[in-house]
């Protein structure tokens, strides 16, 4: 092989693998994924910031490499792009957001109760055994609840026209759903362990 075209493809390889998330909003997405699920959960007071759960290590890990990229990236493009902005605004994400605003006053309940913790991927999960008569009702809410949770994620994608995104949107929700669980309500830690809030 020439050794004059080991530059020239190494540029395009580091290319190639830059494109895949080169205009990926991580701290745009960050703040969507709180607002909506402070929209969703508005029946209740917000919370102050410093009740928000301490990030896990590997949680932090994932945010740094997230910036990291992002700063990378920010040495190959123009500044025009460095503030980008994540578009939640269509009739899918409206529509699924409406959903699941009307969804959380069932699901508070049995969150309060402890039948429903957050999983560490922020999808939703029974804890231990439901009563029979309401295992039928949480199943159907949390089976509900988390379709809408994906759903909301392709959404969101898709209206900024990035279905390539969907992980990296669904990796930021995962954190702040765990964040914003309130006080008393289950959540599972990175190592798979359930702690009470």
């Amino acid at each position: 092989m020439n050794i004059q075209k080991i530059p020239l493809m190494s540029a395009l390889f580091l290319t190639a693998c830059v494109t895949i998330n080169i205009y990926f909003p991580a701290a745009a997405a960050e703040k969507v994924a709180d607002e909506i699920i402070q929209d969703i959960q508005s029946s209740e007071p917000e919370k102050p910031q410093s009740q928000l759960l301490p990030v896990s290590d590997l949680a932090q890990w994932q945010i740094s490499f997230y910036q990291l990229l992002d700063q990378t990236v920010s040495l190959f493009i123009t500044s025009a792009h460095a503030e980008a902005n994540l578009s939640v605004d269509s009739a899918d994400i409206r529509r699924i957001r409406a959903n699941m605003r009307n969804r959380f006053s069932s699901l508070k309940r049995f969150y309060q109760q402890g039948i429903i913790g957050i999983k560490f991927d922020g999808f939703l999960a029974t804890r231990g055994s439901v009563a029979l008569k309401d295992r039928n009702k949480v199943n159907k809410l949390i089976q509900a609840e988390n379709t809408d949770r994906i759903n909301l994620y392709h959404a969101i994608a898709k209206a900024n026209d990035h279905p390539e995104w969907f992980n990296q949107i669904k990796a930021t929700f995962s954190l702040s759903w765990v964040g914003h669980a309130q006080s008393g309500w289950w959540y599972q830690a990175a190592n798979g362990h359930w702690k009470q809030k």
